[in-house]
């Protein structure tokens, strides 16, 4: 409940921080405004082919469901869905506006030993720390992932660099990006995202 809270009082105050100023600042200073548009209109990366082409799951269906909705949808991210599920934070990430979500994939779990995940997912108040540090409280584009640091609704920062279709948040690689959901931009990524304790 309190994580919930806590993530919502974040999400309402996430455009006025810093990195709200560095995101708006970074599709200013791109060089190709033609490939910026043309990626804002559609998913990109390698692991956008295991998104399903129809129905909930698919990016045209995702785009009508707010994100925790979205996910559960989409069979690539459905070890995502079961944490956060646990930890509680279903309603809040639906009803929370403007999200960027990095979402792993069930493969980045999986790099994680069973053991050790096993012993997160029981752990709410570790697991809710984990989650919300891959939510920023503000849509980024692909445009602002180039050389990025952003503020998370757990507290700590992640830094994004790339270009192109190809971008990294922290170590993580971002294998399908810039997918709508109704309330969020979600980039789907390889691994899963540790905050520094």
């Amino acid at each position: 409940m309190l994580t919930g809270g806590l993530l919502l009082s974040a999400a309402a105050c996430g455009g006025d921080g810093k990195s709200g100023d560095g995101a708006s600042s970074a599709p200013a200073g791109g060089g190709a405004p033609t490939s910026s548009a043309a990626m804002a209109d559609k998913p990109f990366g390698s692991g956008c082919s295991t998104v399903p082409d129809s129905g909930k799951g698919s990016f045209s269906g995702m785009a009508q469901d707010p994100v925790a909705t979205a996910a559960s949808n989409n069979p690539v991210l459905s070890t995502l869905v079961t944490a956060v599920k646990k930890a509680g934070l279903v309603d809040t990430l639906n009803s929370a506006q403007n999200l960027t979500v990095f979402a792993p994939t069930n493969d980045a779990f999986a790099k994680i030993p069973k053991k050790t995940l096993n012993k997160v997912l029981a752990d709410k108040k570790t697991l809710s720390s984990i989650l919300t540090y891959h939510v920023v409280g503000q849509k980024v584009p692909p445009s602002g992932l180039t050389s990025g640091s952003f503020k998370t609704l757990q507290g700590g920062m992640v830094h994004t660099s790339g270009s192109g279709e190809s971008y990294k948040v922290n170590d993580a690689n971002v294998v399908c990006g810039d997918v709508q959901t109704a309330n969020a931009t979600v980039y789907i990524i390889d691994s899963v995202l540790m905050p520094k304790k």
